[in-house]
Order: structure tokens, then sequence, then C-alpha cells
């Protein structure tokens, strides 16, 4: 069954990668769109690298033996090691299931369908959109825009393999009962302290704003992959020069954040939090952070918050993938919500050589899955339809 959902999944993406023409979208603010030409939209899964056989002199047989030298082979070359990097749709332990914790008395459940697969790769990385505090009241399974977890679903990220969490996103500091102690800052700093003391680096919140600007770095096999996230959906969550929250994405903070990364990095990946809700089609400031941050010098962008996958596309041979859609959350109230990919990224040492889609289903207590076959086309063929309609 994998084998042939891998097959399917493989044309699928074959499909994408051959898309090179694209039609206009409607701007939804008054930033000026970049300039053409049409970007053309590729799909390159990485493959192994093949070797040239080396041919070794042949010796003509002798009837007496010799005491000559037995000849030294010559080594084949061989390619770097490959480096996996993952990367998943929104965590939101949250309301329902939040809920399904407390009845179960743990949050192991929520990955283990898909922990063999995160455990895979060189450095997981996640997007949380909620807290992890014990001082917050849990709020049920009701319908609230409060979103609170507590420390087990800490333990259950850091069990199922995560190493980084972008937490430049627009719930971070919310509060329920005793933790909103300093307006949600006990919330807050709960999650940052849980995060670290299970050895998740969270990156893109911090006591003040040049503390959130700063990226995370970490090596895998040599090389300084730069992490920074910034985020522009809940104003309420900003950091201010002396206050707490997440760096504000903005023209300016992108450039100066991925320019500190560059500095202290091998690879930058940028992790914008952004865009409208419920829908495929990045909107014009998606587009036009999304330029920024190539111009920039990001290597790879990846960013999240609309609950569903959204378009990708190249910028310049950068690979930008809008949103991953949710990976653990409670929104059941149509299937594209409870649908999503983890994105795989490979690289030999500091060259990107391509990635994977591999399309999930979340359940309404946070249960994750990967989808099975008829569903992952759909997935896969939702995002193929919003990349061909981006045009520049």
């Amino acid at each position: 069954m994998y084998f042939v959902y891998f097959v399917v999944k493989m044309v699928l993406l074959l499909q994408l990668a051959s898309c090179n023409t694209a039609s206009p979208i409607n701007p939804e603010s008054t930033l000026p769109p970049a300039d053409p030409p049409l970007v053309a939209y590729t799909v390159t899964p990485f493959q192994p690298l093949t070797q040239t056989p080396i041919l070794l002199p042949t010796v003509p047989p002798t009837s007496t033996p010799t005491a000559t030298a037995i000849p030294t082979e010559t080594p084949l070359p061989t390619a770097p090691p490959r480096i996996t990097l993952l990367f998943t749709g929104v965590i939101v332990p949250a309301r329902c299931v939040q809920a399904a914790i407390d009845a179960r008395g743990d949050a192991e459940y929520v990955y283990d369908e898909v922990r063999e697969v995160i455990g895979a790769a060189d450095l997981a990385v996640g997007t949380l959109n909620t807290t992890l505090s014990d001082a917050s009241a849990h709020t049920g399974c009701i319908i609230t825009y409060v979103l609170t977890s507590d420390t087990r679903s800490a333990i259950a990220m850091a069990n199922a393999g995560f190493g980084v969490m972008s937490v430049a996103t627009n719930h971070i500091m919310n509060c329920a009962g005793p933790s909103c102690v300093g307006n949600g800052t006990l919330a807050f700093t709960d999650t940052l302290d849980v995060l670290r003391q299970n050895n998740i680096l969270p990156v893109g919140a911090g006591m003040d704003h040049a503390e959130a600007m700063q990226p995370v770095v970490v090596e895998v096999q040599g090389v300084r992959f730069g992490i920074v996230s910034l985020g522009m959906v809940e104003a309420g969550a900003f950091a201010g020069e002396t206050t707490p929250g997440i760096a504000v994405l903005n023209d300016d903070n992108l450039r100066e954040a991925i320019a500190a990364a560059r500095e202290v990095s091998d690879v930058v990946i940028a992790m914008p939090h952004w865009g409208p809700e419920d829908t495929a089609m990045p909107n014009s400031y998606q587009l036009h952070f999304a330029q920024v941050a190539v111009d920039a010098g990001a290597d790879l962008v990846v960013g999240n918050h609309t609950h569903v996958v959204q378009a990708l596309e190249q910028i310049d041979g950068v690979q930008v993938f809008y949103g991953l859609g949710n990976f653990v959350f409670d929104q059941t109230w149509d299937l594209a919500h409870q649908q999503g990919v983890i994105l795989q990224v490979y690289f030999e040492e500091t060259h990107y050589t391509g990635y994977d889609l591999i399309p999930t289903h979340v359940d309404g207590d946070g249960t994750v899955h990967i989808a099975g076959l008829d569903e992952a086309a759909l997935i896969l063929q939702r995002i193929q339809d919003a990349s061909q309609q981006i045009r520049r």
C-alpha cells in the first residue's frame, strides 16, 4: 500500500514540476507586486548521485608468480551524506486536543503514527501556536479563541523527535486562569522554558524584540543551519523594546534577521507566520515577503498559519512553501482543515537538492495519520492547483 501511495505521490509531484503557466490572483493589499517574468514551478525530489565506475588496468597472467606489489584499488568517488530537514504544519494541542490529552492522561498518542518519520530526520522543526503551561486553566472541548495547553505536549513533541519549534505565532501569549499573570507573560515564559527543558529550541520569540529576532543555529553533519521566524498576524503578540512577544514581520526586520543568521550560518531558513486563514492561495503580503526573504539571502522559506495547505514556488532558485496546513489541531468542520503535509527538504552539505511532501490527516483529538491514497492525491492536487495560479 505504501509503495503504491509513494508512486502516486511522485507522479503528482512530477506533474507539479512540469507546470510553467500561471494565472493572476486578486491582490489583497497595496503592496506592489514583484516584476515579471513568471516563476517556474519545479519539484525536484532528491535523486541519489550516480557513480561512474573506475576501470582498473588489467595485468596479463603469467606462468610464474612474481613478487611485484599488489595494485591498490582506486576508491570510488562518494557523494556527500544527505541531510534531511523536516517541517510540519501548525501544532495546536489545545481545546478538544487538550481535553483528549486530559482524558487519556498523556499526550504521546498524538504522534504515534508519525514519530518514525519525524525521528528519521536529521532535524525536525514544528510551528507551535499555543502556550504550554501547567498554570493555564483547561478550556475543554469548546469553541474559543483562547488556545492553551500544558507541559505534557512539550514532552510528547520532544519524544517524537522535534528539535526546533517556531513560536512567532499569533496565539503564543494566550493564557487562561492563573497563567494570565502579566497579561499572559507567565504562560508565554512557561512555554519557552518547557521547550528548552525538553531540548527543543524556540525561535521567533523572546523577552524583548531584540531577543525574538535572534536566529537559532543547529549544526548537522558539519553544516550550520540558521533559522529565523517572524510573525505578522496578531499585533497583541508583538514584542516591544522592553516587553515580551514575537518578532514582527516587516521588510526591515526580515532583512535584519536573515543578515544576522547569515553571519553565523551556512544555510539560512526563514519561517514567516503569515497569510489569511482557510485559503490555498497566498495573498499579496505573502508573495511580497517571500520575495524580500529571497532577496535578503534566505536559502529556504517555510511559512505557516493558514490552517490549510497552500501553494509553493521557486523564486530565483529558492524554494518557498507558503503553508503546510494543520498538523495537530481540532478543526474538524471540513476535510481541508484536517489535512496538511510533512515537508522533507534535502541538502548535500550546503547544497539544496530537493524535497518531498508527505500528506497527513489529523483527527479531532489530535492524532496525526499519514493520509490514505485518495486523500493524499487530493491534498497534493490542491497544492498543485494553487501553485499554478501564482503570477509575479
